[in-house]
């Protein structure tokens, strides 16, 4: 298959696929509470067992199973009884532990895993202080900037972004995805109730979105992979699936505690 055609070939499964995905988070972000923490909790415990698999590929069988678990219950307990600097102190020393298992790219796998961990609390926190409609607001960000990449860049197409590492990635996407991300942070300045400073931080967000796209797959050359896992059908694994939202939700949990959010909603 050429041509067009086959510049879409994958995009049955990848809306199959995304559409599951959307039910489940939409559910989850509407529960909130528990139900979303636990979401949160398993995504990053697969993510760090697709990070393991990737970087020590001679470990044992059960090593990436562990990290992903020891990953996810950390998380999980650290957030139901740790606040503050407790609670940061604590996550960091989890990332050092898990790094220091890797027999080699210690560096790499710390700077990723301190990524999936802390963009996880990011996410847990910012639907337990703001409410499920900030959620959307990311959740939108990040998927609207990546489908009008995703188009633009196969009809448009045009220079590479950065072809060495992202092969795929065109500037006409990229700015797309930017564009897109105003729009989306324009319509929700009332729902929001935030003023026009919404709209730079949704390009800011759409931007560390696509800054993390790009850095799971500089990984995934540096390991000699296509894919983080097989896990869903469409988009590989869940590292794949979810590299740009962790990205976006560090992001956002930066400028929440730098208090640009707070300002917005004066």
């Amino acid at each position: 298959m050429t041509g067009t055609s086959g510049s879409f070939a994958d995009l049955r499964d990848r809306s199959l696929s995304g559409l599951a995905m959307a039910a489940v988070g939409i559910a989850a972000v509407w529960a909130g509470g528990l139900w979303f923490t636990l979401l949160v909790c398993a995504l990053c415990g697969l993510m760090v067992w697709e990070l393991t698999r990737m970087l020590d590929q001679t470990a044992p069988y059960g090593k990436a199973e562990g990290a992903g678990l020891t990953a996810a219950v950390a998380l999980l307990v650290f957030w139901l009884q740790l606040a503050g600097l407790w609670l940061l102190g604590t996550l960091a020393l989890s990332v050092v532990l898990l790094a220091w298992r890797f027999p080699r790219d210690r560096g790499m796998a710390a700077a990723y895993l301190a990524l999936i961990l802390f963009a996880g609390l990011g996410l847990i926190a910012l639907r337990d202080s703001f409410g499920w409609v900030w959620v959307l607001w990311l959740v939108l960000l990040v998927i609207g900037s990546d489908v009008a990449g995703y188009f633009a860049g196969r009809v448009l197409g045009g220079p590479k972004l950065w072809p060495r590492v992202s092969p795929k990635k065109t500037w006409s996407g990229t700015v797309a995805g930017w564009i897109l991300a105003a729009i989306i942070g324009a319509a929700f300045m009332p729902v929001l109730n935030a003023g026009s400073g919404l709209v730079l931080a949704s390009i800011l967000v759409a931007m560390a979105g696509q800054a993390g796209d790009i850095g799971e797959s500089a990984i995934k050359r540096h390991a000699g992979v296509k894919d983080s896992s097989a896990l869903i059908p469409g988009h590989g694994g869940v590292m794949d699936r979810f590299d740009a939202m962790i990205a976006a939700a560090l992001m956002m949990l930066v400028l929440t505690e730098a208090g640009l959010i707070a300002r917005l909603l004066n």
